[in-house]
C-alpha cells in the first residue's frame, strides 16, 4: 500500500476534497499509483493527513464514479487498470494564455454571483424568469438597433464567446468562438453535423442501443449506414465499433439516455484511441451533464486530449426552459473551415433577441448560479421521489439511473402495458414515457400475467411540495 501524502492548500479557492481528488487522479495517470494497488482506508487517510473523514470520502467517491477506483465491500478501495491508448502522462499540453484567461473569467463569474403541455405539471421554481426578463429588457433598451438586422447564421458572437468561456470552466472543453455553431435544438445541430460528416467522406455512424431516437432518424434520413452498438454498465461496447474504416460514433458519456450510465475513464481513453487509430469522429452529446446529484460533475470527453476527433454537442433546454430551443455544437478546429459552406443558404433559426439575452444572462453569472440552484432543488426532488417509491412501491418498482439528469428510469413489474402506465401518469399531470421506444431488447414474455416494463419518469417537473403525494397516488394507480 503506497503512502499518500498530498500537499493541500487550505487557502486555495478549490475545495480540499477536489485537491485530494486531483492528487490521486494525477498519481494514477502518471503511473505513480499502479493498477490494483489498494489505497488507504477512509479513516487511516483522514488521520494521516489531518483531513476530515467527509473530505476523504468525497474525493474517493468522485474517483469511483469516474472509474479511477473500485470500491470492494469489506475490503477497501483499489486502483483500476486505465487504458491510455496512444498517449499517457505528459500528453496533455499546458493551457494557452487564452485558456487561462477563460478559466480566470469562469472563476470570477462564480465568485461574483450571489445570487410541456398545459395539462402536465411543471414547477415554475425551476427557473428565475425575473432575471431573464431583466436581461431581455437590457437587450431591448441597449441593443435595439442590432435587432433590426438578421442574426449571424453561425450564431451571435457574444453568445458564442460566453459559451466558450463557460464550457472551459465548467466542462473542461477547450474551444474558441469560431468553432461554435448555434442552432434551434439538438436535432437541427445534428442535421448540420451530418452534412459535415458527408463532406468528409463519412457514411457510417454507430449509435448507442438504447439511445436517443430523433438522432437515429436524422442519420437514417441522410442515408447513413447505421450500426446499433449495445450499452454496457460503463458505456458503449467499444469492441463492437467498426475498425479499418472511417466512421463516426454518437455517445453520451456523462449521462447516457435512457440508462443514465456514466462512461468510465478507462473506456473514455479507449474510445479516443479507437477514433485516432481509425481516423474517425466521436460525437459527444453532453446531455444533462451539469445536473449531477452525487459527487462532482464528470469532465467532458472532449477535454481529455488535445486532438481533432471529438465533436461536442450541448443544449440549454434542461438548464433554462424547454421552449428556449438553443443548442450548440463545438467542432474541431480542422473542421471549422466547412461551416461557411454548410451554412450557405441557411439562416439562423434561433431568435436573435433570445441569443443576446442568454449571452447577458451568462455574462452576469445568472446561468451558473441557476445551475447550482437546480442541482440542489432536483437533488431534493430525487431523494423525495426515491423514498416515496421505496415506502409505497418497493415490492414492484425499482428505480435506476438516478445519479443525474431530469428523469429516472423505473423498472415496474406489472400486468399493465407501458401505454397504460404512462396513461395513469398523465391522468395525474405527470410526464412519463415508455422506454420501449428506445430499448429494443425484450424484458419478459408478453403473454405472461406479469412482466417488467421500463418507464422514464420526469420527476423534476413536479413541484417539490407535491412530489410525495403525487407519486404516492401514481403508485396506487399503477398497483390497481
Amino acid at each position: 500500500m503506497k503512502r499518500i501524502t498530498p500537499a493541500l492548500d487550505s487557502s486555495s479557492g478549490r475545495p480540499l476534497y477536489l485537491q485530494l481528488y486531483d492528487y490521486i487522479k494525477n498519481g494514477i495517470l502518471s503511473g505513480e499509483l499502479p493498477p490494483r494497488e489498494k489505497l488507504p482506508s477512509l479513516r487511516s487517510l483522514a488521520k494521516s493527513t489531518d483531513m476530515s473523514l467527509t473530505t476523504v470520502q468525497l474525493a474517493y467517491s468522485q474517483l469511483v464514479m469516474e472509474g479511477y477506483l473500485t470500491s470492494k465491500p469489506n475490503s477497501g478501495y483499489y486502483i483500476n487498470e486505465i487504458f491510455y491508448g496512444l498517449e499517457r502522462s505528459g500528453s496533455e499540453t499546458s493551457p494557452s494564455d487564452d485558456e487561462m484567461a477563460i478559466t480566470q473569467y469562469s472563476q470570477q463569474q462564480e465568485e461574483d454571483s450571489d445570487s410541456p403541455d398545459k395539462h402536465f405539471l411543471y414547477d415554475m421554481a425551476c427557473f428565475d424568469f425575473t432575471k431573464w426578463k431583466k436581461c431581455m429588457n437590457k437587450v431591448f433598451n441597449e441593443q435595439a438597433q442590432e435587432l433590426l438586422f438578421v442574426s449571424d447564421p453561425q450564431g451571435e458572437l457574444p453568445l458564442r464567446k460566453e459559451i466558450a468561456k463557460y464550457l472551459y470552466g465548467a466542462r473542461g472543453v477547450s474551444c474558441r468562438p469560431e468553432q461554435i455553431l448555434i442552432g434551434a435544438g439538438t436535432q437541427q445541430i445534428t442535421s448540420y453535423l451530418a452534412s459535415i460528416l458527408q463532406m468528409n467522406g463519412i457514411r457510417n455512424v454507430s449509435l448507442e442501443e438504447p439511445g436517443y431516437l430523433p438522432v437515429k432518424s436524422i442519420f437514417r434520413d441522410r442515408e447513413f449506414l447505421m450500426t446499433p452498438v449495445p450499452m454496457g454498465p460503463d458505456g458503449i461496447q467499444i469492441d463492437m465499433l467498426p475498425s479499418n474504416i472511417r466512421s463516426a460514433v454518437y455517445v453520451s458519456p456523462s449521462n447516457q439516455f435512457p440508462t443514465g450510465s456514466v462512461m468510465s475513464i478507462s473506456k473514455r481513453y479507449e474510445l479516443l484511441d479507437w477514433a485516432a487509430k481509425n481516423n474517425s469522429i466521436i460525437i459527444e452529446d453532453d446531455y444533462d451533464s451539469e445536473l449531477r446529484y452525487s459527487g462532482n460533475t464528470v469532465p467532458a470527453l472532449q477535454g481529455l486530449r488535445r486532438q481533432e476527433n471529438v465533436v461536442y454537442l450541448g443544449s440549454f433546454s434542461s438548464t433554462l426552459f424547454a421552449s428556449i430551443k438553443i443548442s450548440y455544437m463545438v467542432l474541431p478546429a480542422s473542421l471549422t473551415g466547412m461551416l461557411e459552406d454548410i451554412m450557405e443558404g441557411y439562416t439562423q433559426t434561433c431568435s436573435k433577441a433570445e441569443q443576446l439575452t442568454l449571452a447577458s444572462f451568462m455574462a452576469k453569472g445568472y446561468y451558473q448560479t441557476g445551475i447550482k440552484r437546480l442541482r440542489n432543488l432536483y437533488a431534493q426532488k430525487l431523494q423525495t421521489a426515491i423514498s416515496t417509491i421505496k415506502k409505497y412501491g418497493d415490492d414492484f418498482i425499482t428505480p435506476a439511473g438516478t445519479a443525474s439528469g431530469t428523469n429516472m428510469l423505473l423498472e415496474i413489474k406489472t400486468a399493465k402495458t407501458s401505454e397504460e402506465l404512462c396513461g395513469d401518469a398523465a391522468s395525474l399531470g405527470v410526464t412519463a414515457t415508455g422506454a420501449g421506444r428506445f430499448w429494443e431488447e425484450s424484458q419478459g414474455d408478453a403473454s405472461a400475467p406479469s412482466r417488467i416494463h421500463s418507464i422514464i419518469l420526469y420527476y423534476v417537473r413536479i413541484p417539490l411540495d407535491d412530489i410525495q403525494d403525487t407519486i404516492r397516488k401514481l403508485i396506487k394507480k399503477w398497483r390497481s
